[in-house]
């Protein structure tokens, strides 16, 4: 990539923000509106779950995919591709007659979506090579994170109110129009200096991975241990065949051997657990806002604010402590906030009364706030920039496969909690074990965030960047190429 100047560097990323801010801003008016499609498509729990669930089982599954062909292709070839993907999956959404027309859009809003957010950040690596302006940027682009819980609960709720659910689709088109003429103007073109080879056996084994994982959460409590198991085995199956087949390769789907990094093992947990938090945390707040308190879609909005404000603010004081810093202060401060915020709705029904309600949602706030940026940096920073759009695809897999399995799990518990009795008589106690999985996921990225990013996970990190700049097949005699 060439060097380019300092405002065209700016301009890079807010362009780079813009399709962000679509993927983010798409789940954050979608769960304001689950309790109107319910209703509308008369959708179970579990078709709720599956609305969420299939976009981003599906963005999960193809991210290292979109990830290693955009580094072998070109990074600007592949982010214009998702954005009329995803741009055209938006308006098939708002057209779709049924529950299951609107699952299988979602999964081609997914297609699209997963060749943005981690081509995004790989550009944005590539663009920013000093690491305190890297960092800065970084928690800009966390700061968009923020921007879009705190107008797409509103935006959201006031298109629902006036035009219906469909409606929430439409933001989507404008954003997405002006990002694909952006990037064709002023974003340049880049790779990776060698080209990776693809690796079809490995996406499917992640495929069969994470929807056989999904399927089995999300339909135990309707389907029973018993039909599920076939699908709970199938992806342990997969999960082993993917350790013992990725290491055999030349040139993997993911180089297994990033893991050995404890910093970058730890952003890959770090990442899972908290956006599990955060997807059960919205799926959870939506329906006990709408279908219990009885608030209209404007009012749940309104109140996700004390959520989405802090997230807004935090996020980019967090990319600045991560510059000068590193990345164990923000994730301190983070884990401390979800963990106090899990508690407080778990063991004091904080959702009861609407002071501590307040505080609850503020404290989760603040902590998702300060989460993102040293998740994607402690990802990308230490590995070479040749393999930096697998890197961020990793990170922006694991964000996804938490939110999946928190929307998955967390759902599966509430359903199983409330059974055949309605939302209104049993909601708070069948949510408190939910509540009390939110506050584990938030004392793990207390735990990581103190243990991962100490002097010797920082000499691992090394070691491990040192081996990633040799050839796999140097480093593994006896692998094959398919």
């Amino acid at each position: 990539m060439p060097e380019l100047s300092h405002r065209r560097r700016l301009l890079v990323l807010a362009i780079c923000c813009m399709s962000l801010l679509i993927v983010s801003i798409d789940n954050t008016i979608l769960n304001v509106a689950l309790p109107s499609m319910q209703r509308d498509l008369d959708a179970s729990t579990s078709g709720l779950q599956w609305a969420i669930d299939a976009y981003t089982l599906v963005l999960a599954a193809l991210l290292m995919l979109a990830g290693s062909t955009a580094d072998r292709i070109g990074r600007k070839r592949v982010f214009m591709t998702g954005l009329v993907a995803f741009t055209v999956g938006s308006v098939l959404c708002s057209l779709a007659p049924d529950l299951s027309w609107l699952v299988v859009f979602r999964m081609v809003q997914a297609v699209g979506g997963s060749m943005l957010n981690p081509v995004a950040m790989s550009i944005i690596t590539n663009t920013f090579t000093d690491p305190r302006e890297r960092a800065r940027a970084i928690g800009v682009w966390g700061a968009v994170v923020g921007i879009s819980m705190a107008a797409g609960p509103l935006v959201g709720g006031l298109l629902v109110e006036s035009v219906g659910w469909r409606s929430i689709f439409w933001v989507n088109l404008p954003v997405g129009l002006a990002a694909l003429l952006l990037t064709l103007r002023f974003v340049p073109e880049s790779r990776a200096p060698k080209a990776r080879r693809p690796d079809p056996l490995g996406q499917l084994m992640v495929i069969v991975l994470f929807g056989s994982l999904t399927y089995a959460i999300i339909e135990a409590p309707n389907a029973g241990f018993a039909r599920v198991l076939p699908f709970a085995a199938l992806a342990a199956a997969a999960l082993i065949g993917l350790l013992c087949y990725e290491p055999r390769r030349a040139e993997p789907l993911i180089d297994l051997r990033f893991f050995r990094s404890v910093p970058f093992s730890g952003a890959t947990v770090t990442a899972v657990t908290a956006f599990a938090a955060l997807g059960g945390f919205l799926f959870l707040s939506t329906l006990y806002l709408q279908n219990v308190r009885g608030l209209s879609a404007l009012h749940a909005g309104l109140w996700m604010l004390p959520m989405a404000v802090p997230t807004f603010l935090c996020a980019p004081l967090s990319g600045r402590l991560v510059g000068s810093r590193g990345p164990r202060l923000p994730l301190l401060i983070a884990g401390g906030a979800l963990t106090v915020s899990g508690v407080l709705f778990a063991a004091f029904e904080a959702e009861t009364s609407n002071v501590t309600l307040f505080i609850g949602y503020a404290l989760f706030g603040v902590g998702f706030g300060f989460v993102n940026a040293p998740i994607t940096n402690t990802a990308v920073s230490g590995m070479p920039r040749a393999q930096a759009g697998v890197a961020a695809a990793v990170a922006s897999t694991s964000r996804q496969l938490g939110q999946t399995l928190g929307v998955a799990v967390i759902g599966a518990v509430l359903a199983a909690g409330v059974g055949t009795s309605s939302y209104g008589d049993t909601f708070v106690a069948a949510a408190r074990p939910g509540w009390w999985i939110l506050a584990a996921c938030g004392l793990s990225v207390l735990v990581l965030g103190a243990v991962a990013n100490g002097r010797w996970a920082h000499h691992t990190a090394e070691r491990t960047a040192d081996r990633l700049k040799t050839p796999a097949l140097e480093k593994t005699p006896q692998a094959t190429t398919p």
